[in-house]
């Protein structure tokens, strides 16, 4: 088992570490693959990206828990990003050429063709605490893993996860860690196919699985328990939380630069149809394992939802085979984690301490990143999904409403992008901190007040131009 589990990992390492042979030694290299990212490519790297530690851990851990009901999660979350992406990331790649940003707060910086400092320091600012937020979850998921399968202290999977992070990006930067999200993709894929193969054939079959599923009392009703409002209206608030939870992917600095390295623009769509192709089985696939590992470990009571996958892949499968799943969970781990940090070493020395882009200035600011990563994920004690959904959701709440208004072409006041950044984040923050979460997801409020602000700046400021002064 371990032995094929490390021969993955060292497979991963060296796509990674290859990369360097195609460095061109710059800071748009580094950061955005001198924009010369096929489509294929460009796809598989988000989506392995966009489905880390969070999908693996935690969304298999939350259908454990929940049922059923957790499918509206996937078709909410789906529906969001895709319409998202439609009106957002060919834009997006336009503005990123137009102005030639290697960041994602250097793009929501730019207006009117000058660059606002302060607004990107602020931007950046956030990116750096939320994006480390969300690494440190990768590397605590990772961790789980290892520790169920191996015994091994929790500590143990995040050096390893961390180390390998930091050696293929020193050593190709964005390229290596997309090379990697693709290699990580497929074995992700196979992993969890295989847990969804052997867990139903050892069941008896769909039919089988389906009568066993109904037997578990509420467990396969459409909505979740302890909604906010009673039975549709509840289940269509929940849904709708969700869609803004997909919608919250324009956001994520860390999953949009794969979109901002693509070759060229007119490629978008062969791009979108390689993310929703795999992203739509890899969810799909998960919620099936989350629902089937209920089955086989019923002690809802005294059992870690999250350490569902790997605990079910022990009792199921051969050990060289719980080898692949567990380099599955943490391929996609890692491909989230080395996402994160680049995003965030970006944050750091292009964005917030700007100064040369020496690629030894560059590769350091990666190095200091993924040591504070690894210290947050040490010392963390929140669960992976909650820890995810927090990152995720404030990122969207306070970039999503500028990046609309940016790709759109709209100009609001500079006092309004600054206001739209700190209320928006302000609201999510207090809806988590209140509790109101489980009943409307903490993105939607943040981002549905942010883009309220910049709206009503917009108006203003257009009746302003069209009303004569007062004499």
């Amino acid at each position: 088992m371990i032995w094929s589990f490390l021969l993955f990992l060292t497979g991963f390492a060296l796509v990674g570490v290859s990369a360097a042979r195609k460095s061109r030694g710059t800071a748009d290299d580094y950061y955005l693959a001198s924009r010369d990212i096929s489509p294929a490519l460009a796809g598989l790297s988000a989506v392995a990206t966009n489905n880390s530690g969070y999908m693996f851990i935690g969304v298999i851990g939350y259908t454990y828990a929940t049922g059923f009901a957790a499918i509206w999660l996937m078709i909410g979350w789906i529906s969001g990003d895709y319409v998202a992406s439609r009106y957002v990331h060919a834009r997006l790649r336009r503005l990123t050429e137009a102005t030639g940003a290697v960041s994602f707060a250097d793009i929501l910086s730019h207006w009117n063709g000058q660059r606002d400092v302060l607004l990107q320091r602020l931007l950046a600012l956030i990116s750096l605490v939320f994006l480390l937020a969300y690494a440190s979850a990768q590397l605590v998921a990772g961790s789980k893993a290892l520790h169920v399968l191996f015994d091994w202290p929790m500590a143990t999977g995040a050096f390893l996860g961390a180390g390998l992070v930091l050696l293929y990006c020193l050593a190709g930067g964005i390229r290596a860690s997309m090379w990697t999200d693709a290699a990580q993709s497929f074995v992700m894929i196979g992993a969890m196919s295989l847990m969804l193969i052997v867990a139903t054939l050892n069941l008896g079959g769909l039919e089988a699985v389906w009568q066993q599923l109904h037997s578990i009392p509420g467990y396969m009703n459409a909505y979740p328990k302890d909604l906010a409002l009673p039975g549709l209206a509840g289940g269509v608030l929940f849904a709708v939380s969700w869609f803004f939870a997909g919608l919250s992917v324009i956001g994520q600095p860390h999953v949009m630069v794969r979109f901002m390295a693509l070759n060229n623009g007119a490629h978008m769509n062969r791009a979108r149809l390689w993310y929703y192709l795999w992203f739509i089985a890899f969810y799909a696939m998960a919620t099936g394992v989350g629902l089937l590992s209920r089955l086989y470990l019923p002690d809802t009571a005294n059992f870690d939802a999250e350490l569902a996958l790997p605990t079910m892949a022990l009792e199921l499968l051969h050990p060289v085979l719980v080898g692949l799943v567990l380099a599955g969970v943490f391929a996609a781990t890692l491909s989230t984690a080395d996402s994160l940090i680049l995003s965030c070493s970006a944050a750091l020395t292009h964005d917030l301490v700007p100064g040369s882009n020496k690629l030894s200035r560059l590769k350091w600011g990666t190095v200091i990143i993924t040591a504070l990563a690894l210290i947050w994920a040490l010392s963390n004690t929140q669960s992976v999904f909650n820890l995810v959904i927090m990152a995720w959701s404030g990122l969207a709440s306070a970039l999503a409403p500028l990046l609309i208004c940016r790709v759109m072409g709209a100009q609001p006041p500079r006092w309004a992008r600054f206001a739209a950044v700190i209320v928006g984040l302000s609201v999510a923050i207090a809806w988590r901190y209140l509790g109101w979460q489980s009943a409307l997801y903490e993105g939607m409020a943040g981002m549905t007040a942010g883009g309220a602000l910049l709206a009503l700046s917009l108006i203003v400021t257009r009746h302003k131009r069209v009303t004569p002064s007062a004499q």
